[in-house]
């Protein structure tokens, strides 16, 4: 009996403080901070009610960020990439050989490997990390603007290498954030859609598979983009299907300080959605950071900047757990239904 008091002496101290913890965080919200409770406290929603978690059960693709430097600076870009930005810095063939090494050693599925920035062509060894990645026999997508990086000498060559021994298991995903050039250039700058029609004419007469992704803030519905984009490809030979989602993917537009709802563990069933099809449960990040000895892995790709989705320097590290805490979980993965991968 002493030991069955005991037991729920406990459960009842654990229920105590969590609602201590619910009412604190109810208090929160209606203290007239305006919403601003939301996606303070890891676990718990301003309203108390328990966050939603994804665990990683379904690894599929890793993802690299080759370094944040970028040629141009758009005007809402995500992880503010810009030719001075190098809070990420750039990553080698070694560093990615060993981060594969550990994707056979804790046997992830993983089929794809993902290389993102920045402009991941303004990394000297870019052509060698997708090497790399296409010996051991991963699926490989790279994404870029198809600009001047991209374009120059060695990076051609390179490319012409790859697609020559691996085919269409290299894919370069280009970003044309609107079908038509003045909404493309009022977020890059002036002159820019001109240059990656030039880099995607070149990957088109070169036989390198190329998708493409654009951007939902135009105001136009999704019918309408994908006929925008549709009447682009066509004109210019593009083998890119503008109707298919993995071929043209059009991103929600993100904005950490939009008021947008949290989630909670309720939410899945309410929305009639699985954790299994958010991006955290099949897919890691891995950055370095600037003056770091080691890369590390993040949960998200979107969330480079936030230590809280930073999961430690190994995979098996990151196999971990990962609550929904942040506006982009919400707005781009749940309720976007948005994905980085096909």
């Amino acid at each position: 009996m002493g030991l069955l008091r005991g037991f729920l002496a406990a459960v009842a101290s654990i229920a105590l403080q969590r609602n201590e913890i619910r009412e604190q965080a109810k208090m929160k919200d209606q203290d007239s901070s305006a919403g601003l409770a939301k996606f303070e406290h890891p676990q718990i929603t301003a309203n108390g009610e328990s966050r939603a978690r994804v665990r990683l059960n379904n690894p599929q693709t890793l993802w690299f960020n080759t370094g944040t430097l970028c040629n141009i600076t758009c005007n809402n870009c995500y992880i503010e990439s810009s030719p001075s930005n190098d809070r990420l810095v750039y990553l080698n063939a070694g560093e990615i050989a060993d981060y594969l090494d550990q994707v056979a050693e804790r046997r992830w599925p993983v089929r794809e490997i993902g290389f993102t920035g920045g402009e991941p062509f303004m990394n000297p060894q870019m052509i060698a990390m997708a090497r790399v990645s296409l010996e051991r026999g991963f699926e490989v997508l790279i994404l870029t603007n198809a600009m001047r990086p991209m374009m120059r000498g060695s990076m051609r060559e390179g490319l012409v290498e790859l697609q020559k021994k691996f085919g269409d298991r290299l894919t370069l995903r280009v970003s044309v954030d609107h079908w038509s050039a003045a909404n493309h250039d009022a977020e890059r700058g002036k002159g820019t859609f001109e240059k990656t029609l030039t880099g995607m004419k070149w990957l088109r007469d070169a036989g390198i598979r190329m998708t493409a992704a654009g951007r939902t803030v135009w105001g136009e519905t999704d019918a309408e983009a994908r006929k925008g984009y549709a009447v682009l490809f066509a004109k210019h030979g593009f083998q890119i299907d503008a109707r298919n989602p993995a071929d043209t993917v059009l991103f929600p537009e993100m904005d950490a300080k939009a008021d947008v709802p949290e989630i909670t563990s309720d939410c899945w069933g309410i929305l009639g959605k699985s954790p299994d099809d958010v991006m955290c449960a099949s897919s890691r990040m891995v950055v370095k950071r600037n003056g770091a000895d080691k890369p590390t892995v993040l949960a998200c790709t979107l969330l480079p900047y936030t230590p809280e989705f930073e999961l430690g320097e190994t995979l098996a590290a990151a196999e971990g757990e990962v609550y929904l805490n942040h506006p982009h979980c919400a707005k781009f993965c749940v309720l976007g239904g948005a994905s980085c991968s096909a």
